[in-house]
């Protein structure tokens, strides 16, 4: 019984040494996508577009919420430490927002594991992620950022792409959410795109 026993704890110790090994991986995934971010014309100059949420969906699909938080949290401390310029604002940006896109998509498709499900979490993941988004732009992430650069610059390079906005609160309406909805429906169509071709690669065989 007690050799019984103890295969049972061994062979639960390796699954969690391979779920691991996998957010691992996809953590440094999200990272390099991280650092190739993209300018978007019709979109204010400081938001790029970045695909690192894509690797931390992909993972919350196969193997959980968690998983998906434990893989922006290990990118953006690996921005930190390589690539950050904001005194890690940026990546609390990009790490909350991120949050607020996979969590509530993988809950979604989690509940029913199929493609029907997994389209309106990711649409879920978009809503939540453009309204959360926003308040905390509005009320947290821009106020840290004047603390490196002027507002007046930030809304200024927003003005520059839409005339229609001329302070924080349009900045947030006109620029950032939309920005927002763009990235997510953009994260999604790839997800959908790649996930059952990989998927099996993730999940756990028992």
């Amino acid at each position: 019984m007690e050799k019984t026993e103890q295969a049972v704890v061994i062979h639960r110790s390796r699954l969690t040494t391979r779920q691991i090994t996998k957010i691992s991986a996809l953590a440094v995934m999200a990272f390099v996508l991280m650092v190739l971010e993209i300018g978007i014309p019709f979109f204010p100059g400081f938001l790029k577009l970045d695909l690192s949420d894509l690797p931390a969906l992909i993972g919350a699909f196969a193997m959980g919420p968690i998983a998906g938080i434990l893989i922006q949290f290990v990118k953006v401390v690996l921005h930190g430490i390589f690539r950050s310029w904001s005194g890690g604002v940026g990546e609390l940006a990009n790490f909350m927002v991120g949050v607020f896109y996979v969590v509530p998509a993988a809950l979604v498709y989690h509940y029913k594991k199929d493609q029907k499900h997994a389209v309106i979490g990711m649409l879920v993941g978009t809503v939540f992620m453009t309204l959360l988004g926003s308040f905390a732009n509005y009320y947290v992430l821009i106020p840290m950022y004047s603390r490196f650069m002027p507002i007046e610059l930030i809304v200024d390079m927003g003005t520059v792409v839409n005339p229609r906005i001329v302070d924080v609160k349009t900045l947030v309406l006109y620029g950032i959410a939309p920005f927002n909805v763009f990235k997510g429906l953009t994260i999604g169509v790839l997800t959908l795109l790649i996930y059952k071709r990989i998927s099996p690669l993730l999940k756990e065989k028992h």
